[in-house]
């Protein structure tokens, strides 16, 4: 795609080199960023962005990783990107396209990895719901609103909204993002930023909803994250990945209750009955877990692209 160039900025923050899922170390270059789940290289002008097969949950990376889990995230963004046509910070996702000191990691890079351009990254996530669940429903529970929107009274967990709402959260690359409303978000970035990235949000939200609909699938909320290159606005990161959003299978939907859902909730469930207090290091995953929640990803891929996953 030939969109502007970017530039993203972020913290740099540490994991464990004992965890599982590692992606390769580059040396040529180095490291911008490592996140919970990727690992982002500066390349100057550019970034190269890897994603591993690590998981975490309740803030904390385990030590298991579920395998082809990066491949999987990276392919479905590339799908959506293609699908939505927003101008985005992709460049190039073939090692042949890379420069030529990346080209002998091979396949250690293939199908998990994007070179994409630099961005001046807002540090708002653009969060769209359309269905009350999460750190949602917890709001709901306690003001009647998310993020200082008045919602009708007595709805129900998993209750679709009137209509979908922009409900921003401040970025926190450590840890929980915090909800915050529209005119904190405005102070943030300012008046016009702010109006834009909601309208952004709100429209690629009902067209991917729409797209997912007519697959079965219900996308009850996501998280969008953009940049800003001169006067030009970019999506970047992952997007409309089961690590970004909830997408729940629309013939098992019961509004009142929790819902089945292509993400790692299974890994969440299968946390929450352990004697465990959520905090650094994690537990191992068994083989069983491992393997559900793999398939729980493939699933969400061959249900939205409509193709096999190719490891």
């Amino acid at each position: 795609m030939n969109n502007p160039p970017v530039n993203q900025t972020g913290r740099t923050s540490s994991l464990s080199d004992s965890l599982g899922g590692e992606t390769p170390e580059i040396r040529e270059y180095p490291l911008f960023r490592r996140g919970k789940v990727r690992d982002v290289y500066d390349l100057g002008d550019k970034l190269l962005i890897v994603a591993s097969d690590r998981i975490s949950a309740f803030d904390v990376v385990l030590p298991t990783p579920i395998p082809d889990k990066g491949a999987i995230l990276t392919q479905l963004s590339l799908f959506w990107f293609e699908l939505l046509g927003f101008p985005n910070h992709l460049l190039a996702f073939n090692i042949k396209d890379y420069p030529s000191e990346l080209r002998h990691y091979g396949e250690a890079l293939a199908r998990r990895s994007m070179l994409v351009q630099k961005a001046e990254r807002f540090d708002v996530e653009c969060v769209v719901r359309g269905y009350l669940s999460g750190s949602g429903w917890k709001d709901y529970q306690r003001d009647g609103a998310i993020c200082g929107i008045s919602l009708p009274k007595g709805l129900k967990p998993s209750d679709k909204l009137p209509e979908p709402i922009f409900t921003p959260a401040a970025k926190n690359d450590t840890g929980h993002d915090e909800n915050i409303d529209f005119a904190t978000m405005e102070k943030m970035i300012g008046a016009s930023a702010a109006a834009e990235l909601k309208k952004f949000s709100l429209n690629i939200y009902r067209r991917a909803s729409e797209y997912a609909a007519e697959r079965g699938i219900i996308l009850a909320d996501t998280k969008f994250e953009f940049g800003k290159f001169q006067d030009h606005i970019l999506l970047i990161d992952e997007v409309l990945t089961p690590d970004s959003s909830r997408f729940w299978p629309a013939d098992a939907y019961q509004p009142g209750q929790d819902q089945p859902s292509f993400d790692k909730q299974f890994v969440r469930d299968y946390l929450a009955g352990l004697d465990w207090n959520k905090t650094a290091p994690g537990p191992e995953l068994p083989a069983q877990v491992v393997a559900g929640t793999r398939e729980k990803y493939l699933e969400a891929y061959r249900k939205l692209t409509g193709r096999v996953f190719s490891g």
